[in-house]
């Protein structure tokens, strides 16, 4: 079951990634229209990737499970991680200009 739960949490991280980038085009956030926009652009394909992260994730662990193995750890983490960072390095950016 912690399996199953994992994969709910990074679909549900997927679904906050893809709303927060709609969001910052659709609310009319006071921050320069490039800027926006391209955080917006980064933080929906996060989201995407994330989607892909709890599929892959989830499969490995399965698959480690069933053979005996050690559990892998997230193989887009540090990907989505940075990713994040950069697209609030953007917001922050956009907010000061």
């Amino acid at each position: 079951m912690a399996n199953e739960r994992t994969f709910l949490a990074w679909i549900r991280s997927s679904v906050a990634l893809v709303a927060g980038g709609v969001a910052l085009v659709a609310l009319r956030v006071p921050i320069d229209a490039g800027f926006r926009v391209a955080s917006a652009i980064v933080f929906i394909s996060l989201g995407m990737l994330a989607a892909i992260q709890a599929w892959i994730g989830w499969a490995r662990t399965e698959r480690a499970l069933r053979e005996n193995r050690a559990l892998p750890g997230p193989a887009l983490g540090v990907v989505i991680t940075v990713g994040v960072l950069a697209g609030t390095a953007l917001i922050v950016v956009g907010s000061v200009v």
